[in-house]
């Protein structure tokens, strides 16, 4: 069953916060749109490509009111121990963006995204809006990365679509480009002007 449209259940866990041990809670999310993204393992492989590609553009979330936040089975020493060893080394280095560790696997299966055979989590995306409703999952299996540059332009249509009630946004839409209304007419103008 989907979770688009439901509100995220709140969680809490030991995470590495500012390159830091810390603790990391979801209701500091309340009030602003969130990204929250799970990996299936520290010290592997696609996954600390996807997490500095999150981590490089935190920048650019944060314009838009948003947090990111990674999420993985590993527990906060390993997520540590990943910040700490050099990307030349095959380590992330310090990151803009939170790691929770998920060690009992609690967020991941609210989540509906934990692979039960594997233990891990999948590669999935949640765009939550500031009341903590999701609004778009993408949940990939373990060998293919995610693209950043998609969940991005995601938040800004969301964000777009909320503040022009009335308003969608067609496929491929990008910031600046033409919405349409939801309407039969509306449809025919768009497809007749594109």
């Amino acid at each position: 069953m989907s979770l688009i449209g439901k509100k995220i259940q709140d969680f809490s866990a030991a995470a590495v916060v500012n390159n830091r041990l810390g603790e990391f809670d979801s209701t500091s999310l309340r009030g602003k749109w969130a990204v929250v993204f799970f990996y299936p393992l520290d010290f592997t492989f696609v996954c600390p490509t996807e997490i500095i590609a999150f981590s490089d553009l935190a920048p650019e979330f944060e314009k838009l009111g948003a947090q990111v936040v990674g999420v993985s089975i590993d527990s906060q020493f390993s997520h540590f121990a990943w910040v700490n060893t050099p990307r030349n080394r095959g380590g992330l280095g310090e990151l803009n963006i939170p790691l929770v560790a998920d060690i009992n696997k609690t967020i991941a299966r609210s989540f509906d995204c934990l692979d039960e055979d594997a233990g891990v989590a999948f590669r999935g995306v949640y765009l939550l809006d500031p009341d903590g409703v999701l609004q778009s999952s993408i949940i990939n299996n373990l060998p293919v990365g995610r693209n950043v540059n998609e969940v991005l332009r995601t938040l800004k249509a969301f964000q777009y679509v909320t503040s022009h009630d009335g308003e969608v946004c067609p496929a491929n839409w990008e910031e600046g480009k033409d919405t349409m209304s939801p309407t039969p007419d509306g449809v025919a103008a768009y497809l007749g002007s594109h």
